[in-house]
Parts: C-alpha cells; sequence; structure tokens
C-alpha cells in the first residue's frame, strides 16, 4: 500500500467515526453537572450557585471542628444528616426556582439555588 493510500483510508474511517463521536459530545452537553459548594469560618461559598434543572449542588464542609447540615424549606426534604470536617452532602434539583437554604445548627448562614430549564 502507498503512503497516499493510507491517507485516504485512515481519513476514511475517521469520517465514519464522525456520527458516533457527535453523538457522544452531544450526550455529555446534556450530563448532569455538580456544583461545589464550600463551607469554611461557618459561610457558604459560593453564596449563590445557578444550576439547570437535573444539576446537584455537594456541600462541603471545609471546617475543622464544627458539622453542619442543610435545610431546603421550600423543597420539602427533611434537614440532611450532619456531615463533619471533609464531609459532604448532595441533592439534586428537579424543577426550576429559587432555592433558600440555611445551616441546621448554625440558621445565621445562608445561600441560595437558582434552578433554570
Amino acid at each position: 500500500m502507498r503512503s497516499g493510500d493510507m491517507t485516504v483510508f485512515t481519513g476514511w474511517l475517521q469520517w465514519k467515526r464522525a456520527p458516533v463521536l457527535l453523538a457522544l459530545v452531544s450526550f455529555l452537553a446534556l450530563a448532569e453537572e455538580t456544583v461545589e459548594v464550600s463551607i469554611e469560618q461557618y459561610t457558604f461559598t459560593p453564596q449563590q450557585v445557578n444550576i439547570r434543572v437535573g444539576d446537584s449542588v455537594k456541600w462541603v464542609n471545609r471546617e475543622k471542628r464544627t458539622s453542619h447540615s442543610i435545610i431546603l424549606p421550600i423543597v420539602g426534604v427533611p434537614e440532611s444528616e450532619r456531615f463533619f470536617p471533609d464531609e459532604s452532602w448532595t441533592y439534586r434539583f428537579e424543577r426550576p426556582g429559587r432555592y433558600d437554604y440555611h445551616c441546621g445548627p448554625h440558621p445565621e448562614m445562608k445561600g441560595q439555588v437558582i434552578v433554570t430549564e
């Protein structure tokens, strides 16, 4: 086989794979995302996150000694379990809206999740 023939053959294979690669890229674009909120010095960082329907928020306790929990009053789910330093809690948002939340043992700690379609 001459080198010119190999180039044509290789190009044909790549062209034949294009629909599969396009489908994979489209799937990944629609994949759910998880946004992380850090808890440190009794503060949520960032205090407001913007996500899409089906995405999740993961709260990570970066404190040295204290536990936290998450209360999402409008969602109607019970308060999360307390999570200690280096532990986390994740919630998936299924509907668009504005979700104010706060820490169970520290109600002065407040944050907000904005969910769009």
